[in-house]
């Protein structure tokens, strides 16, 4: 059952347990390891995300109305609350955790840029994707992947440990994940018929939108979503790299 207005306040299990969890580990980390503000608001905009997320009416219209709604919550799950919150990881923090050997592995760009990828095309199998939509347990799952592959995938970007990258190094890394991530939204995009059959008997078509048309806009917002940030990202790093050229 959902509420009748698509733009219902929704408490979710994610605000409700995951986001205060969060909250509490941060603050148990940052005592620990001393945070620095910087830090400290890095990780308050991130958990402010994830709150707006599962909170807003973004959370009911992706579950109940709009493709562009879940995608979009989908982003902010994969991508943008991942990386204020790697970033925000004292560096303390991130040499002990890097003495853990299973943490070494799961934030290299070997293990960790796959995972992420293939959590994005697997969970975007429209017989995935519909399954997910009607169960909560299933997207619990779904949501609890991607931000947790997020995080390994923004780690070597945003952290000197366990692995020190070159700066170069970053900037190809964030350019191959835009490369190998946005065909997904363009795919979404261009397709001439909605692949989600969710979506096709959605209660209320929102904005008067079809389900073609919203899967356009999805395709069109997930992939300049990804164009924007990680053309930014990489910016930054390769920007990094010429100014250490020219210093040698």
């Amino acid at each position: 059952m959902f509420a009748a207005s698509p733009y219902a306040w929704q408490a979710d299990f994610d605000t409700t347990v995951v986001v205060p969890t969060l909250g509490l580990a941060y603050l148990f980390i940052a005592g620990r390891y001393t945070a620095t503000r910087t830090q400290s608001v890095l990780f308050s905009c991130g958990l402010a995300l994830i709150a707006v997320a599962f909170w807003s009416p973004l959370h009911h219209l992706g579950l109940h109305y709009l493709l562009t709604a879940h995608l979009l919550q989908n982003v902010i799950l994969a991508e943008w609350a991942p990386l204020l919150i790697a970033g925000s990881i004292p560096s303390a923090a991130a040499i002990a955790a890097s003495r853990f050997r299973a943490f070494h592995i799961a934030t290299s760009p070997a293990f960790a840029l796959p995972v992420w990828l293939i959590g994005y095309y697997v969970w975007h199998v429209p017989q995935i994707y519909d399954a997910a939509l009607r169960d909560s347990a299933l997207i619990h799952t779904e949501h609890a992947w991607y931000l947790g592959s997020g995080f390994l995938m923004w780690w070597p970007v945003v952290q000197r440990c366990p692995r020190d990258l070159a700066s170069i190094g970053r900037a190809g890394y964030a350019f191959a994940a835009f490369v190998l991530g946005a065909p997904l939204g363009l795919l979404l995009a261009l397709i001439p018929h909605p692949v989600y059959a969710f979506y096709v008997a959605v209660p209320t078509r929102v904005w008067g939108l079809s389900a073609l048309t919203d899967q356009q806009i999805a395709g069109v917002t997930m992939a300049s979503e990804q164009a924007l940030v990680l053309a930014c990202v990489c910016g930054f790093w390769f920007r990094r790299f010429l100014h250490e050229e020219g210093a040698t």
